[in-house]
């Protein structure tokens, strides 16, 4: 039945009525554009109207609940919108419920009376309805006829024929109640006046109904036809005036539907047609044809159409009915099938980093570092770690800038305290101090070939035995000088071999043995770190990985220049090596401690305490929108109250100030009337001058005197009322004073929720630090990292050395695809390929280095960066919101849009301010004078000296590099540290379970 319901409503009663204002259709607010997915909005069901504002909402409200709306159907008057869209709802369940009130349909379970009064249930298994049979005469042979086979539940398998009068419904099956819900819930209709009623997707594709709109009756065609019935109204005479109206046309039945009311319909239109010939003798002379030729243009409807048989004509006899236009594509689709733009403006040039960029015409924007392609990547990932997890490295946050300048040092390299504590800290994550569980090692390390030392076997349960002396090789014969000049020629060819027989890379394995005593470990275990000495603690730390074959190559590229084959293996050889290191290597030393650092209990555990942060945060947030959304609730309400309470004088006021001007008025007009007759002349000004002896009004000086006098008294009254309104105010105006308080309180409120939430929502991307966040691809799968987007501060630790430079990485970052992603979307087969270029009239590859412009990144090892806000908007507006990854890309880009481009600024105005410091007046700004030379703070000449260490101060007493204080000097740092812990935790927000709010332990501002 439920489908038999919806047909009825799809064919018969899809012209739906309009609720009136005046007479007059309701006018619907526009939906407003440019509304976000997490942007809080208010909107009506019945209207679909939608407001961000919710002042506008309520005004809205407040319009739709006057009694001033009809029901176009009912006709019914003094209904508030809701109302009269209920009363429409309510006559179109009337109407449905009628038409299927006495019909029933297989499937049902029916009660079938019987003539003694006996009464039985069952279930309607068939109908049968047989058409009405006419005579030639037109008289009725048999009327329409309609049977129902029942099977009744106590004999089921002899089906009974019943008559529709004998059948019944059970009581509660099919109710108005039942059918309202049903219709709420199955239909629906567009935001427009005079929207026709249509069934909802979900529904129609259940049970397969077409839901397309008839022509006549989408909006194009509707706002047509009222133009055209405008136009027939003024013109609206046939030939000799036929008739002055134009008959509806009746609505279509479905097949098998009763056909007796559109005969009837037909025959009385017929007789009227009959009247009329009668009625104008004219048109009785007329010839049959021209006869036949008004009738037809009487039956004709106003949409154009001809009534045959009482039915509207589906399409033309014996013409094949056209095929349905093809459905618009849903968007977004796949970015790469989207038809390309001729002569669109393509992605803005980016920057290049490195020395070798990708296209071979374009120069790098800093050709001057050295640094390669392939470094970029492990240089913003080494970056990006140090920053995300500074708090386990007890570091001070840096910028991007600052990190690459020290790492391409060439002087005064371990001067740099930015360059030496990196290592340092990352070193000491590794293996933990003597007096922290016997110096155990937190890393998993591979065999190492050399043998270990005393200090080193502490931790190592295993022993070493000590080596079996090889014997002497005798000589086989005499010795001479060129025998013995021979043998040492072999003892070097093997000394510069490695025991497997390869040829010498680096002399590490005999650095090793030389500080055998001593070895790598027993080093990071003291922490002895000074004068550059972890540099020999890195060399013996990757010869000891370079066992692993995964490790060997990347190892051994950096051993053969801190340990070169061909100088003396000792530790000061890999000291004075290091400086002379290009930038490359150094990322590549850098890389590898980062990755074995994040294999560390300490790294984990601080992974699983921001987890558990997050999931505290999140409750927060829940919680502080259920309230928010409270005291929106509550707001309403005040509002509700407000305008109940709204005394007449604050609704007043336009009034009475058109009263002052209307009287102002009445008071000129007055005088002009005093002075029209009076001649213009006042009598108490004329005593001198004669009187005017013509004819005049008696006592109509008096009369206009008493007038105005009249007139300023009632001017005095209002003033003294309104005086002593506003001395004395009403109780109602004291009870809407206080409404109002209320209200400015509860939005006062509202706004403390609101930011409070932001804070939270900061706190969890700041929390967020498992995984560096990509903002999304473009249509050649290209990625798009902005670094500060999760798990740090925007602008690094506000308490950091360098926080006065207001940014932390400043720049948009683009990466290339992947090489499955290359190899499976941009670089296809031949007949892929050849697709494509049939579709397009081009390749993907083509196409690619058409609509990027100059510059391309074309593989995962390739990066480029935007750092200029127009760089941005140029960027966003390239994007094609009709593709599945650029719109999503285009979503997040337009959200962080704004702050993306502050701190691209901020980088700017620092590198620009501190660029001019460094060339006021040809030298630096800041210097000391000493007896012996004048000293250069080096922080003046390189931004990267103006960074310390500061975190690891303040929690150890001193930083990394330098040597444990003596016990004295231990507790008093202890003590002052205790002391700024009081401090910082008396100050400090904390949540519920006592940590801090943020992962940095503050809240910033945002």
């Amino acid at each position: 039945m439920v489908l038999y319901v919806l047909s009825y409503c799809l064919y018969h009663i899809i012209e739906r009525f309009q609720v009136l204002y005046k007479r007059k259709p309701v006018v619907m607010v526009g939906k407003p554009t440019n509304i976000h997915d997490d942007q809080e909005v208010w909107a009506f069901e019945q209207t679909g109207e939608v407001f961000t504002s919710y002042e506008s909402y309520l005004q809205r409200a407040d319009f739709y609940r006057q009694k001033w709306f009809i029901c176009e159907i009912t006709g019914h008057s003094g209904l508030s919108y809701f109302d009269a869209f209920q009363s429409e709802v309510n006559h179109l369940m009337d109407r449905v419920f009628e038409e299927f009130k006495h019909d029933f349909y297989p499937g049902e379970n029916v009660i079938v009376t019987y003539p003694d009064g006996n009464r039985s249930s069952g279930v309607l298994r068939e109908k049968s309805k047989l058409p009405e049979l006419r005579r030639p005469d037109d008289t009725v042979e048999r009327p329409a006829l309609v049977q129902y086979f029942v099977c009744l539940n106590h004999r089921p398998d002899l089906p009974e024929v019943v008559d529709p009068s004998r059948l019944t419904r059970e009581r509660k099956t099919f109710t108005k109640q039942r059918l309202r819900s049903f219709l709420k819930k199955t239909i629906d209709h567009e935001a427009w006046s005079g929207a026709p009623w249509c069934i909802k997707p979900k529904i129609a594709e259940q049970y397969h109904i077409s839901g397309e709109v008839p022509q006549h009756l989408t909006y194009e065609n509707q706002m047509l036809q009222r133009k055209m019935n405008l136009a027939l109204k003024k013109n609206n005479e046939f030939e000799g005036q036929l008739m002055s109206f134009h008959p509806t046309l009746p609505p279509l039945k479905p097949k098998g539907a009763k056909t007796k009311r559109w005969s009837q319909d037909v025959a009385r239109l017929t007789d009227e047609y009959q009247r009329a010939l009668a009625v104008n003798p004219e048109l009785s002379r007329l010839s049959q044809a021209n006869q036949q030729q008004h009738m037809e243009q009487f039956l004709k409807d106003s949409n154009g159409f001809t009534l045959l048989n009482g039915f509207l004509p589906l399409a033309a006899k014996g013409q094949p009915k056209p095929p349905p236009p093809p459905p618009p594509p849903k968007w977004p689709i796949e970015d790469l099938e989207l038809t390309p733009i001729q002569n669109k403006p393509t992605r803005p040039a980016l920057k290049f980093l490195s020395v070798d960029t990708p296209a071979c015409e374009h120069v790098s924007d800093e050709p001057s570092n050295g640094l390669l392609m392939r470094s970029v990547g492990p240089l913003l990932e080494t970056w990006d770690t140090l920053n995300v997890y500074c708090e386990v490295y007890q570091l001070d946050s840096f910028t991007f800038d600052d990190y690459m300048e020290a790492l391409q040092l060439t002087d005064d390299t371990y001067q740099c305290q930015l360059l030496v504590e990196i290592h340092c800290a990352v070193l000491k994550k590794l293996v933990n101090d003597v007096n922290d569980k016997n110096g155990q090692i937190q890393v998993s390390l591979p065999e190492s070939n050399s043998p270990p030392s005393e200090d080193s076997s502490l931790a190592e349960d295993s022993t070493v035995p000590s080596p079996t002396p090889e014997p002497e090789v005798k000589p086989s014969g005499r010795t001479t000088r060129s025998s013995l000049a021979k043998s040492e020629a072999a003892e070097l060819r093997n000394a510069q071999k490695s025991p497997s027989g390869d040829v010498k890379m680096h002399c590490a394995r005999e650095m090793e043995q030389s500080t055998r005593s001593y070895d790598w470990k027993a080093r990071l275990r003291k922490r002895d770190f000074g004068e550059g000495k972890w540099v020999y603690i890195i060399v013996g730390l990757l010869y000891q990985l370079s066992s692993d074959p995964r490790r060997r190559k990347g190892c051994d590229e950096v051993l053969c220049k801190l340990a070169p084959p061909d100088q003396e293996a000792t530790i000061e050889t890999a000291i004075s090596q290091y400086p002379l290191m290009d930038i490359n290597t150094r990322v590549k030393i850098l890389e590898i401690l980062c990755m074995l650092s994040l294999e560390t209990k300490a790294i984990r555990d601080y992974m699983e305490d921001c987890n558990n942060n997050m999931t505290d945060f999140r409750k927060e947030r829940i919680d502080m929108q259920r309230k928010r959304k409270a005291a929106m609730e509550d707001l309403r309400v005040l509002h509700e109250e407000r305008k109940a309470l709204r005394p007449e004088s604050r609704t007043a006021s336009p009034i009475l100030e058109l009263e002052e001007l209307n009287d102002s008025k009445m008071a000129v007009d007055t005088e002009d009337e005093i002075e029209a007759e009076t001649g213009g002349d006042d009598p108490m000004d004329t005593e001198d001058e004669e009187p005017h002896q013509g004819r005049s009004l008696r006592r109509a000086n008096d009369r206009a005197t008493q007038r105005k006098q009249r007139l300023e008294e009632e001017k005095l009254k209002k003033e003294r009322a309104l005086a002593e309104k506003a001395k004395k105010p009403s109780k109602q105006e004291k009870q809407y004073e206080k409404v109002l308080k209320k209200i400015e309180e509860a939005k006062a409120q509202i706004r403390e929720y609101e930011e409070e939430v932001l804070v939270i929502e900061n706190d969890l991307r700041e929390a967020d630090c498992p995984r560096t966040r990509v903002l999304g691809k473009d249509r050649f799968w290209n990625r798009y990292y902005w670094f500060e987007r999760n798990a740090m501060p925007y602008g690094g630790l506000p308490d950091s050395s360098t926080a006065f430079a207001g940014y932390a990485n400043g720049r948009l970052w683009v990466q290339g695809p992947d090489e499955m992603e290359r190899s499976g979307f941009i670089e296809l087969c031949v007949a892929e390929n050849r697709q494509y270029h049939n579709a397009f009239r081009m390749t993907v590859p083509e196409r690619k280095m058409i609509e990027e412009g100059e510059t391309h990144v074309f593989d995962a090892w390739q990066w480029g960066y935007y750092h200029e806000p127009d760089q941005l908007d140029q960027l966003i507006a390239w994007l094609d919101t009709h593709g599945v990854r650029e719109a999503k890309l285009r979503k997040e880009l337009q959200a962080q849009r704004d702050k993306i481009a502050t701190y691209m600024i901020k980088r700017k105005e620092f590198l620009e301010s501190s660029e001019d410091k460094k060339s006021e007046n040809g030298e630096p700004t800041s210097r000391v004078s000493t007896r012996t030379k004048s000293y250069v703070d080096p922080a003046t000449v390189r931004r990267c000296f103006a960074w310390k260490n500061l975190t690891a101060e303040r929690e150890n007493g001193h930083i990394h590099s330098e040597a444990r204080p003596s016990a004295n000097t231990r507790k008093q740092a202890k003590g002052a540290k205790k002391v700024v812990e009081e401090e910082s935790r008396q100050t400090r927000a904390t949540n519920r379970q006592g940590k801090p709010l943020t992962r940095q332990g503050t809240r910033y501002t945002f």
